[in-house]
């Protein structure tokens, strides 16, 4: 039997604990939802590159096309990515497997590009990292040949098993070695920043950027020459998710931005116009054998040499055109990178002078990304 006071200690702890128990009630829940509503926090940050330099002559819409096309892969290559093994860049078989399903992911589409993993970084122009605290962030398409063999040009900052957008990052990330920028700085997009709230969140843990990371990332905008279009595509995997209070308009995105999981109809469309599935029709390039090629923008050519005498060649485009010429070498069924040349910007040709020999087949690849004046290009091999 408990006293007057017992009963009144025991109601009051009950009382006391119902407040707690509805307390917390209200905290799960409230976790709950900004669980489900969050965006991530730890976004991509491409490297900074020196800008495309062009012959002062260079008009504006040949400019813009070359820099739409220029940092895009020769269709129907293939490309070689390794992961770092050293406990500086290394990471566990679990987060490579998302990875490697991200170029899946890509592959799926049915595109002109296909991948390969291998086991040394000198077969690779895709060198993957996971150097904890140093973001997500890929270099831009064919910038990732100018990047040493002993370097990474993509990085996974964090444990991707432990980001809710699970194959989306790497899929980004792979977007970018494709070509892609991002689709948020599209000047389309109609996107005006609350400058100063995107200051303070990005600069803030766990991104800690500098205010010129976060420009180039997020504030700055594309120029018009740079996108590829005038649509704009808020659930493109090129897109970052962004919380409330970052966008002053359009309207509907004050509360933020979530773009829709995986490949959006639009990443679709686009990558299949810059690397359409298509089967190569080889034509044989003989010595001093003028072929004329008509080709429009962003289509292309592609040849089989097969050398009768092992000794220096020249193999030279022809014609008022800017394109990219790509050799390669027919090695165990496979097609492996030789030399290339980029004539985009200049008034110039095409040019490859080196030694072939006359027990291997090579497969010459020629891309157009612009023709300044009037009549077809060529291509001849002496």
């Amino acid at each position: 039997m408990t006293t007057k006071n017992g009963n009144s200690s025991q109601d009051d702890l009950s009382a006391r604990v119902a407040e707690l128990e509805k307390q917390l009630k209200v905290l799960l829940s409230q976790k709950s939802s900004t669980q489900k509503d969050s965006v991530p926090e730890v976004y991509c940050s491409v490297p900074q590159t020196p800008p495309r330099q062009f012959s002062p002559d260079i008009s504006s819409e040949r400019s813009r096309l070359l820099i739409i096309t220029g940092n895009k892969w020769v269709n129907g290559t293939k490309l070689h990515y390794y992961f770092f093994e050293n406990s500086r860049w290394g990471a566990s078989d679990a987060e490579k497997d998302i990875v490697r399903q991200g170029f899946k992911v890509w592959e799926d589409v049915g595109i002109g590009i296909d991948f390969e993993e291998v086991s040394s970084p000198d077969d690779a122009e895709i060198r993957i990292g996971f150097q904890r605290g140093d973001g997500y962030w890929s270099y831009l398409g064919t910038y990732i040949l100018n990047i040493g063999q002993s370097e990474r040009t993509m990085n996974f900052g964090q444990d991707l098993r432990l980001d809710s957008r699970g194959v989306d990052v790497p899929v980004h990330e792979i977007g970018h070695t494709l070509g892609f920028p991002h689709s948020h700085q599209n000047p389309f997009a109609g996107i005006v920043w609350d400058r100063q709230a995107v200051i303070d969140y990005f600069s803030g843990p766990p991104n800690n950027w500098p205010l010129e990371t976060i420009e180039r990332n997020i504030l700055n905008k594309l120029p018009q020459s740079q996108v590829e279009g005038s649509e704009w595509d808020p659930n493109s995997i090129m897109h970052y998710a962004f919380r409330a209070g970052l966008i002053l308009k359009p309207e509907k995105y004050q509360g933020g931005l979530q773009p829709a999981p995986g490949l959006s109809e639009t990443d679709i469309e686009t990558v299949k116009f810059f690397y359409p599935k298509t089967t190569p029709v080889f034509t044989e390039l003989k010595p001093f054998e003028l072929q004329k090629m008509s080709l429009s923008p962003g289509q292309q050519k592609d040849f089989v040499i097969v050398p009768t005498a092992t000794r220096e060649y020249t193999i030279q485009t022809f014609g008022s055109t800017d394109s990219v010429m790509v050799l390669f070498e027919e090695y165990n069924g496979e097609l492996q990178f030789v030399a290339g040349d980029d004539d985009s910007g200049f008034n110039r040709n095409a040019r490859l002078q080196l030694r072939l020999y006359s027990d291997r087949k090579y497969a010459l690849r020629i891309r157009l990304y612009y023709q300044w004046a009037s009549g077809d290009t060529a291509v001849m091999l002496w």
